[in-house]
């Protein structure tokens, strides 16, 4: 089993070759700095969105999330995520 303290987050190669799979010209690239600071904002952004999903389920007095709750708070996620949080 894993310990509980290691780091969870996206790996840059997987991020690389999402991000890549969208260049529209073969000749882009992406830097590995850029990788790793993309993975750490899908790290940041997942992390928002379970803490959100968290509290929508709390307000409703559930003690399990549930996608619906996830459903309910990702528009504002994605309209904040378009302002820079």
């Amino acid at each position: 089993m894993a310990d509980k303290d290691a780091e969870i987050g996206f790996k840059k190669e997987t991020v690389s070759k999402l991000l890549s799979s969208s260049f529209k010209e073969d000749k882009t690239r992406l830097s590995g700095d850029a990788a790793l600071l993309m993975a750490e904002l899908l790290k940041v952004f997942v992390q928002e969105a379970a803490v959100r999903s968290q509290k929508q389920a709390e307000s409703e007095d559930c003690d399990q999330v549930d996608i619906e709750h996830f459903e309910k708070i990702l528009p504002q996620l994605v309209r904040s995520s378009k302002m820079g949080f």
